[in-house]
């Protein structure tokens, strides 16, 4: 709902028919609508995060390093270790959560277009819309996947500063072809612009990672984040991967002291208990697929999710009827905004068991109403 500001305000006009990004957060037995880790840290990585910031806070009179050197360097063996690569602390870049990394890449680089391949992240547009660079939606196929062909057409045709894609796609799931995003990230360059990859969910995706193709596309910029498979979502932090330049490009439109001695050192823990936690992320996948065939008994459709999340469609009810439905068994998942689909965020077995258990009821009451 759009708030009726006062006219004393001085809000820009722009924003003023402006929502705040943000899902309902509403009581459920079952919160499965903001793409959450389900799984919370073991008390061995709860008792060595406290431990560190017991060390931490002696300290906390100090303002925290500016830098991050020590968190960049960790995010860039992980980086590394993951894709074979060789980054070193100075083509890494940490923020609070990804949107502050998309925040100060609309700072440093607009001054023209951004392009990006919609329905995808809806905080790129918002963005672009609050840093007062102007966005253009691209055209995906009917039936939501990604069209390189036409985005190819399109980043010759509007000449943007920015590209973004999302891979996985947020809401699809979909995932793009690493030679698609290299033909894309060839057609960005020659109109002088920089392609972004927003690879929140990577690590539920078995394509290879667009960080191989940085060493010789040095436009390409790979963003990332620790909330989603590192099951992290609570201490904010998002990274950057990428060419050097464009990392001390970072370092003019951040704000001072963006990144809290707490958050670094309790990051530079959990990169430690990386394999712990990223063993979840096998579960997840496990589950993703479970949830997929249950959708597929029930008489639904969905498409193929390389995340941790699947949007489904195919139910007799509107969108907004069906998410109402489950929300009164308790379930909540997430409207999108597109007409005939929800997207349900993969739990743990028992929070899946309930989704199913609660959408079947539902679609089986409605068929009966129908009959």
């Amino acid at each position: 709902m759009t708030a009726q500001w006062p006219s004393w305000l001085p809000l820009r006009s722009d924003l003023q028919a402006l929502s705040p990004y943000g899902a309902p957060q509403v009581p459920s037995q079952a919160a499965m609508n903001t793409n959450e880790n389900p799984f919370p840290p073991s008390p061995k990585l709860q008792a060595a995060i406290a431990a560190k910031l017991a060390e931490v806070s002696a300290t906390l009179n100090r303002y925290p390093d500016r830098d991050a050197v020590l968190l960049r360097g960790a995010l860039a063996n992980f980086v590394n270790e993951l894709s074979g690569t060789n980054f070193s602390q100075n083509q890494v870049w940490a923020a609070n959560g990804s949107n502050e990394i998309l925040q100060s890449v609309f700072l440093a680089f607009s001054g023209g277009k951004a392009l990006g391949f919609t329905p995808s992240y809806s905080m790129h547009p918002l963005i672009a819309k609050v840093t007062s660079v102007e966005w253009i939606d691209g055209a995906r196929n009917n039936d939501l996947t990604f069209n390189i062909d036409r985005a190819l057409i399109q980043v010759k045709e509007f000449k943007p500063r920015l590209t973004f894609i999302t891979t996985p796609n947020n809401p699809t799931g979909d995932a793009i072809a690493i030679k698609d995003i290299l033909a894309l990230s060839k057609a960005v360059a020659s109109v002088g612009g920089l392609l972004i990859v927003d690879e929140a969910y990577a690590e539920f995706s078995q394509k290879v990672s667009s960080v191989s193709l940085i060493e010789e596309n040095p436009h390409l910029v790979v963003i990332r984040t620790m909330s989603k498979a590192f099951a992290f979502a609570g201490a904010r932090v998002g990274y950057l991967v990428g060419d050097s330049k464009i990392v001390d490009a970072m370092s003019l439109v951040r704000l001072p002291y963006h990144l809290s001695a707490l958050t670094q050192g309790a990051a530079v823990v959990a990169l430690d208990f990386r394999k712990e936690l990223l063993s979840s992320v096998t579960t997840l996948i496990s589950e993703r697929e479970r949830v997929v065939k249950a959708l597929t008994g029930l008489g639904l459709s969905s498409i193929p999710s390389s995340a941790n999340f699947v949007l489904f469609s195919g139910f007799a009810q509107s969108a907004p009827q069906l998410w109402q439905a489950m929300l009164d068994r308790g379930i909540l998942i997430r409207d999108v905004g597109l007409s005939g689909y929800l997207r349900v965020t993969i739990g743990n077995e028992a929070e899946n068991n309930l989704f199913i258990e609660a959408l079947a009821q539902i679609v089986s009451q409605k068929t009966g109403e129908q009959l």
